[in-house]
């Protein structure tokens, strides 16, 4: 079921007030963040299970110089929490005012006032606050004192570390699809509406959907075999080009390119979410179109043998 989500902490509906809320960024929505929502039910199983969270990220907000690093946009986000049993998002602007707002009135006039919450849990890490003037410690006392319950939950490990976020960015950066889903626990997607594009792979004899990578982080530049999601439920096998595709145009915006394997209809204007399985091989140049086409030719037979194989053993 779909949670509901709340743009805001004010006017919040009688129904949605009460919860037992995880406070995070919550950026990919991996194992990590499932195990402190996991915690938290536990902790609380009387409770409707909800999130605290923030649109943008704070870093967008602090430090917009630099380069696109999202794991999941809002949309997404809701629907990897959604599938985790969260009932309710509050997604909290986060903006020039709401930043200077000191530890204490996010506590208490966020928290315990605007959304009226139970129980509390973050990670051992989390701070928040003007100037990060507040940690789980301080978050702790203050819960106790209003009444509202409080859990701080370890982070999950494994042996290379504690899951999280930045890791599978650098997993991702390196080429890694299938070490990232691991963490993740589902493939990474990226989720855009289709643009209009130059029309070249439809002259190759690949149409291709093109998908901004906007605000989602840059993954390691080449070609993927994936699985998109249509607007209307169905998924489709597809073998996708990131980057700045240099035999044709040496373009310094990379971009995603997706072909979806014997599909026809028109996706411009559509919502998609393409979720990256193996990179199949790195971006180069080739001599010419017609080498690129027959590269492309390959690349999408590869793509096509690697996901069937998927699909038969459910991996």
């Amino acid at each position: 079921m779909r949670a509901h989500l709340h743009t805001g902490w004010r006017h919040i509906p009688a129904e949605a007030r009460g919860m037992a809320a995880a406070l995070g960024n919550f950026d990919g929505v991996h194992l990590g963040h499932a195990h402190l929502l996991h915690t938290l039910h536990t902790a609380r199983p009387d409770l409707g299970l909800a999130v605290v969270t923030f649109e943008p990220h704070p870093r967008e907000l602090f430090r917009p110089q630099d380069p696109p690093f999202r794991l999941t946009l809002a949309e997404e986000r809701l629907a990897a929490l959604s599938a985790l049993g969260v009932r309710h998002v509050f997604q909290i602007p986060f903006d020039a005012a709401f930043s200077a707002m000191t530890a204490e009135r996010f506590v208490t006039d966020v928290l315990h006032e605007g959304l009226g919450l139970r129980h509390l849990a973050c990670g051992a890490d989390f701070a928040f606050g003007h100037r990060r003037g507040g940690n789980a410690a301080f978050l702790a006392e203050r819960a106790e004192e209003l009444g509202i319950g409080m859990t701080t939950v370890p982070a999950l490990a494994d042996e290379g570390g504690p899951y999280s976020s930045t890791r599978i960015r650098r997993l991702l950066q390196d080429g890694y699809p299938e070490r990232a889903a691991e963490e993740l626990g589902r493939p990474w997607a990226i989720r855009g509406v289709v643009q209009h594009g130059d029309k070249r792979g439809r002259l190759l004899g690949f149409p291709t959907a093109n998908v901004p990578l906007g605000r989602h982080l840059e993954p390691a530049r080449g070609v993927y075999a994936v699985t998109v999601r249509l607007p209307d439920g169905r998924t489709w096998p597809g073998v996708a080009n990131i980057g700045r595709r240099p035999t044709i145009d040496d373009g310094q915006e990379s971009r995603l390119e997706v072909h979806l394997l014997d599909f026809e209809g028109d996706l411009y204007g559509q919502t998609l979410s393409v979720a990256l399985h193996t990179l199949l091989r790195e971006e180069r140049r080739f001599e010419g179109l017609d080498a690129l086409k027959a590269q492309i030719a390959e690349d999408a037979a590869t793509a096509r043998a690697y996901l069937d194989r998927l699909a038969r053993t459910g991996a």
